[in-house]
């Protein structure tokens, strides 16, 4: 196989993993977000709409993955991180508003059993979604993609967030856990839109000095 075909290839199963991110992604979102408003659950709300984030920067990495030329290619791949950036922020803020007022007001979310199960579920899948695009990010030499592997290592910390705050809720009848465990998600979400917006990618920089030793 020629380099050019084995380039062909990692780039049809790195497409793959993308497509796998987003019906996962979307599959989060539509169970997650619906539990999250029927329990009155900003952590389970907030994972839900990161989850529909994970979907669109994973369509966006295929459409970047989709242009042979690689001037093109590196263009298409800034516009995504920025777009993901954008949204991460958007949805900090979000978390940020929703938490804050609920912790004034003392609205108590109600227990969600099938949303803790939505959780772990989630938490095992993105571990293995980062483990799969990382490997084919350093080997296709994509920040991207090595970007999108960040976004679902990110998403991995946040359904572990959640669960502890919806966990604790449901065990203890602790009303605070879900709004506290959503505002810990802020500054994750922050750190990581402001470095996408600017077209950083430093899991790719991790990748390179990992395959480096």
């Amino acid at each position: 196989m020629s380099d050019q075909d084995q380039a062909d290839a990692l780039r049809r199963d790195g497409r793959r993993l993308c497509v796998l991110s987003v019906v996962i992604a979307l599959l989060e979102g539509a169970l997650s977000i619906p539990a999250g408003l029927a329990a009155g659950s900003i952590a389970l709300l907030g994972f839900g709409l990161d989850s529909v984030i994970e979907a669109s920067s994973s369509a966006a990495v295929l459409w970047g993955m989709a242009e042979p030329d690689q001037s093109k290619r590196e263009r298409k791949e800034k516009r995504s991180l920025r777009f993901v950036g954008v949204t991460l922020l958007a949805l900090a803020a979000y978390i940020t508003y929703a938490s804050v007022h609920d912790l004034l007001v003392r609205a108590e979310a109600q227990r969600s059993l099938f949303g803790i199960a939505v959780l772990l579920a989630s938490g095992v899948a993105m571990i293995w979604l980062r483990r799969a695009k990382r490997t084919l990010a350093a080997s296709l030499d994509s920040d991207a993609l090595a970007a999108d592997a960040k976004q679902s290592e990110f998403c991995a910390y946040l359904s572990g967030i959640a669960l502890a705050g919806v966990g604790a809720n449901a065990a203890f009848g602790l009303w605070w856990a879900d709004p506290v465990a959503a505002l810990v998600m802020v500054p994750v979400v922050i750190r990581e839109g402001l470095e996408a917006a600017q077209g950083k990618a430093c899991a790719h920089d991790q990748l390179i000095r990992e395959r480096g030793r």
